[in-house]
């Protein structure tokens, strides 16, 4: 029943933090009802089965996949695109299905040549600390917009909704605090039913929605048609390949070290396993014409906050996300979930991951030279977040990729700062130990 109960808690979470990405991108692509169902599901369905495969063949970690955040922007700044480079917006999400199995051609073949191992080695405790503070810093926005009712059309603040959620994040940072463990380590669950319910009741919105359709339903394959393989988001895909690791590698490093820390005596970084695994998992991202997917490190703070690090809640709400994505009628309810409700409850997770910053941060010796890596970094990274996207419009997409993601610039900018002051420093011990 524990296992249960905490493999509920996962799914929970996992739905709540994954459902927004295929709505909004269906939005922008002008999908109809039924295609936008069609791709919540598939998505749902490819993230169910890229969570269990990387817990049993790859990382072996319980980390949960969510979508991409680079696939998320590709597919944005292609359906700008849509009507300069392709014929429709179905023959963009073609190619962008092409686009995919490339990538996941390239993760087999980094993997093959051990090249993932060796990009490992730059993911530093300090490197890993700025990620996480960079990744926090880029979702705090739209945790903000979402718990004061801003967004889906709306723009002003909604007042009674911001207080609502100021009272829920209040009883969640409470819950997860609270001294029986039996309520700690559910506390998530807890906060999302009983803010669900009460957001229904005090009449804030609409929190449920009645789903007119089949009972049961099988993701469809290429359910925009043939992948289209175009020589320009190939070259595209390469690139998001090698951002896509740098997510992959923070996510596992960062889990790990907190799973350590909680006692859960976790030791090997199986890198090499886990990137043919995301090879796998981004041809399924193809191949179901859904979007790829991606280790979140919000699994960190989720597992920060709940104590739950054992792996078989995970495996099993992986099974019952992919059980549930055939179901539409229990996806729709789950769609349903309202955005304060989901942003309040999370916000304390990700809250949690600042100071799973500062704890990676601590694990390094020379203060003196990580203040600099970081202020460098932080700088740059978030200044690219103050950048409007309309100010790259005339430049290439590859590019795009980096300048107008705070968070990649940031966390290479880090990678490269990190290597630079290391070798600085060797260099000065070697001359001052010859003199």
């Amino acid at each position: 029943m524990k296992n249960f109960l905490s493999a509920i808690q996962w799914m929970a979470f996992i739905i709540a933090g994954s459902i927004v990405a295929p709505i909004a991108i269906a939005d922008v692509f002008h999908l109809n009802e039924l295609q936008t169902t069609g791709l919540v599901q598939r998505t749902m369905f490819v993230l169910g089965i890229s969570s269990l495969l990387q817990a049993l063949i790859g990382h072996r970690l319980p980390i949960n996949e969510g979508p991409a955040g680079l696939w998320w922007g590709v597919f944005t700044i292609y359906a700008g695109l849509s009507t300069a480079l392709f014929t429709s917006n179905i023959e963009t999400l073609q190619a962008l299905e092409g686009a995919m199995i490339i990538s996941g051609v390239v993760f087999f073949v980094l993997s093959l040549f051990k090249l993932i191992e060796k990009l490992a080695k730059l993911f530093t405790p300090v490197v890993s600390g700025i990620y996480l503070l960079l990744l926090v810093i880029q979702l705090s926005g739209s945790f903000l917009n979402g718990m004061m009712g801003i967004g889906r059309g709306k723009t002003e603040v909604n007042l009674p909704v911001a207080l609502f959620s100021v009272c829920l994040v209040v009883l969640t940072f409470y819950l997860t605090r609270h001294h029986k463990n039996v309520i700690s380590q559910y506390a998530i669950l807890i906060s999302l039913g009983a803010g669900w319910l009460l957001y229904s009741l005090l009449g804030l919105g609409e929190a449920f929605h009645r789903y007119k359709g089949p009972v049961f339903a099988f993701p469809d394959i290429l359910a925009f048609g043939m992948p289209v393989f175009d020589s320009g988001l190939m070259v595209t895909s390469v690139f998001i390949t090698f951002l896509l690791i740098t997510n992959m590698l923070a996510s596992i490093r960062v889990t790990g070290q907190v799973l350590n820390d909680l006692g859960a005596g976790h030791s090997e970084y199986r890198y090499r396993a886990s990137g043919y695994t995301a090879g796998i998992n981004q041809m399924l991202g193809g191949i179901f014409s859904a979007i790829g997917s991606v280790p979140i490190s919000g699994a960190a703070g989720f597992i920060a906050t709940t104590g739950i690090t054992k792996l078989l809640p995970f495996i099993i709400s992986s099974l019952l996300i992919i059980g549930a994505s055939m179901l539409p009628q229990v996806m729709s309810v789950f769609a349903a979930l309202p955005a304060p409700v989901g942003y309040s409850v999370t916000f304390v997770i990700f809250a949690n991951m600042i100071g799973i910053a500062f704890t990676e941060f601590d694990r390094e010796d020379d203060k003196h030279r990580i203040r600099v890596v970081i202020g460098t970094s932080l700088f740059a990274g978030v200044g690219a977040m103050f950048v409007p996207a309309a100010a790259f419009s005339s430049v290439p997409p590859v590019l795009v990729s980096i300048l107008n993601n705070g968070l990649i610039l940031g966390t290479l900018i880090a990678v490269v700062t990190d290597q630079f002051t290391s070798a600085r420093k060797r260099k000065m011990e070697t001359f001052k130990e010859a003199s």
